[in-house]
């Protein structure tokens, strides 16, 4: 099947790729250029974006922009435990709806370094989808690495930077 037939899903772990992006590059993931590059002119099928809500943290522009982009976004609030640490990963949410769309897609492109993900991968692969996983390569699972049919390395064009930081 030629690559541009190919249906695909694009499910992006934010909190993962946020904090990836602050540390490596301090700056911020410019989704418009991930959802061109990871659908390389494919049909995107679905483009999910799994994010975290924080109390102290305003998201409303940044969950605008993600549906002005086509993504839908599911939120999930911080869950604080007894002992003070605090949760809010999207592991298992994501998994699912990945799962769900075996049957739509010819490829799955996950946007994360999670090595949790690698089981999610092999079961995807095993139902006959190709899976890709996108991410900056020092924070990323070599597990996750391993198992993706196609790794692809994000790196500073991947990046937005504001202000006097931003390279044009």
């Amino acid at each position: 099947m030629a690559e541009f037939e190919q249906r695909c899903a694009i499910f992006v772990d934010v909190q993962n790729m946020f904090y990836s992006a602050k540390h490596l590059f301090g700056g911020k993931i410019n989704y418009d250029h991930l959802l061109e590059t990871t659908s390389r002119r494919r049909k995107v099928v679905r483009a999910l974006a799994y994010a975290v809500k924080t109390p102290e943290i305003d998201q409303n522009k940044f969950i605008k922009l993600l549906y002005e982009l086509g993504f839908e976004v599911r939120m999930k609030d911080l869950k604080i435990r007894t002992d003070g640490t605090a949760k809010g990963d999207w592991d298992m949410g994501l998994a699912i709806d990945a799962i769900s769309l075996v049957d739509k897609v010819d490829c799955v492109i996950i946007v994360s370094g999670d090595g949790d993900y690698v089981p999610l991968v092999e079961h995807l692969q095993a139902r006959g989808v190709r899976v890709e996983v996108y991410s900056f390569r020092s924070n990323t699972a070599q597990e996750l690495v391993n198992a993706a049919t196609e790794y692809f390395e994000m790196d500073e064009k991947f990046i937005f930077r504001t202000g006097r930081d931003r390279k044009n």
